[in-house]
């Protein structure tokens, strides 16, 4: 007979997830992933890691379950487990937000000196939007864009923002969305469009949540999706 008891086996497969999870690198790399499967190289170039960093990662990741891939011809595509993944990447913010003084420190010295305003909510944009009354704009890349976004929504990445900023009227409020509650992306626009004298707010978090939340979402295949 085993000396190890089921409830010592579960949670030790609980601490295998916990610490698969003990990196921040894995985590950013969830956090893109949840945009749409990738290449090794697709997410080494987008989170600035080397290839043979990134790949070691991504196999913890796959290992521990949280990741899936697939071959498609020389590349080797990679993507989220499930909606599930999402899901507990948002409670561990949610442990880390009420609970860790630092990261208080962190959100008040980085992103409310950015914002301090209330973001708006999923329920609030869907009943804006379908009113008409206001802009919903994506500003992460394009191709993360042509994945799946919200219905409705411009593109215009955050790098393009200030070239491209006249495309955008000043009649409605617009809201900015990107990867995550705590994308950098969706403050620096929100920023910069308020220095331009638009009305603009962000979404409290991003398209992953969105589509974990069971919301409609658009797909636009593009051929650089899963490479460079």
């Amino acid at each position: 007979m085993s000396s190890t008891s089921p409830k010592r086996a579960v949670f030790e497969q609980f601490a295998r997830t916990a610490k698969t999870l003990g990196h921040p690198a894995r985590i950013e790399i969830i956090e893109l992933l949840a945009q749409g499967e990738r290449s090794v190289e697709a997410v080494a170039e987008r989170t600035g890691l080397a290839i043979a960093t990134t790949s070691q990662h991504l196999q913890t990741l796959k290992r521990a379950g949280l990741v899936s891939a697939r071959r498609d011809g020389k590349f080797i595509l990679y993507s989220l487990a499930g909606d599930d993944v999402i899901a507990l990447i948002s409670a561990l913010r949610v442990v880390t937000e009420q609970h860790v003084a630092e990261m208080d420190r962190i959100v008040r010295g980085y992103f409310d000196k950015r914002d301090g305003m209330e973001p708006v909510s999923r329920k609030d944009l869907l009943e804006r939007a379908r009113s008409g009354l206001v802009t919903v704009l994506d500003v992460r890349p394009a191709d993360e864009y042509a994945a799946g976004h919200i219905p409705g929504a411009a593109n215009i990445p955050l790098a393009e923002l200030e070239q491209r900023i006249d495309e955008l009227g000043k009649d409605h409020e617009i809201i900015a969305y990107c990867r995550g509650p705590y994308c950098v992306y969706a403050f620096e626009a929100v920023a910069t469009l308020r220095e331009a004298g638009f009305h603009a707010r962000r979404l409290e978090d991003g398209l992953p949540q969105w589509r974990a939340a069971g919301l409609e979402t658009v797909e636009e295949p593009s051929p650089t999706q899963g490479g460079f």
